[in-house]
């Protein structure tokens, strides 16, 4: 949607940091909570200062004595074998793996994050995790703890952001965006215990001894499409809170709840 269209569809005016102040207030997020954010700037309508204006009005909220957490992945730091969005011919693969540019926790941008996750990403004080293809980053009192995970394989199970993410009762919020953004759902993939799932290679460039290679890493076959449904049927039996930041519908809930009821979800219906 282009800026244009954004301040024509934004009928009361512009969205602030003072009245995000009181949407977040509103939707129940208080001083102290560790909240996992997945977002879409536009949705919220036209926001004087932008995704600027929005992570400093969820700071001021959360304070020190909580943590603010987003996605940071860079899925194009991987194999292009698994490319499909788009897809590249066969014939580049080999010259990808060798020309990729090893992942750099500074300089390597988000991919599909959205703005607001991009510009936190930047934000002085905000650290981030080192998996270069599903990297987090995280702001507050417990960034070390969340981001302590350095291994490879499955980097979103009980020892990735996610896991941690759980282990502290933390919540999610999503503001303008469905249940197909939550990655916390692949860390109820790993939970699950589900005959069809699948372990799978990917890889990247890792400077290993001072030289540059191809490194490969397992990990399970993520399945997102029945997230919205899952989603769909959480929010019948579990306490959500349901408001609007700025234009966007949004939503608040704990992560601990969503993946217990998850799991138990893909165990009943998941099939090969």
């Amino acid at each position: 949607m282009s800026e244009e269209s954004v301040i024509m569809n934004s009928e009361h005016g512009p969205v602030t940091y003072t009245s995000m102040l009181r949407d977040f207030t509103n939707i129940g997020i208080k001083p102290g909570m560790n909240l996992l954010v997945h977002s879409s700037l536009s949705s919220i309508g036209w926001v004087c200062g932008g995704a600027v204006s929005v992570i400093q009005a969820l700071e001021h909220i959360l304070t020190q004595s909580g943590a603010l957490i987003m996605p940071a992945h860079s899925s194009d730091v991987s194999d292009p074998a698994h490319w499909g969005n788009p897809p590249v011919p066969e014939s580049w693969w080999e010259i990808i793996r060798k020309e990729m540019p090893v992942f750099d926790n500074g300089l390597t941008p988000t991919r599909g994050m959205g703005k607001i996750a991009e510009s936190f990403r930047k934000q002085a004080g905000v650290r981030r995790s080192n998996h270069p293809s599903a990297s987090f980053c995280a702001w507050g009192r417990n960034s070390d703890y969340l981001l302590q995970d350095t291994h490879f394989d499955y980097p979103q199970n009980d020892q990735s952001p996610l896991g941690r993410l759980y282990e502290l009762d933390g919540y999610v919020l999503l503001i303008g965006v469905d249940f197909d953004k939550n990655t916390s759902f692949h860390l109820a993939e790993y939970k699950a215990n589900c005959s069809g799932k699948r372990i799978v290679k990917d890889g990247f460039p890792l400077v290993i001894n001072g030289v540059k290679e191809w490194y490969e890493y397992e990990d399970i076959l993520y399945y997102s499409d029945d997230f919205i449904q899952i989603g769909k049927e959480f929010k019948v039996t579990n306490e959500c809170m349901h408001g609007f930041i700025g234009k966007a519908k949004s939503l608040l809930f704990s992560q601990r709840t969503l993946i217990d009821f998850s799991v138990k979800w893909m165990e009943k219906n998941r099939r090969e």
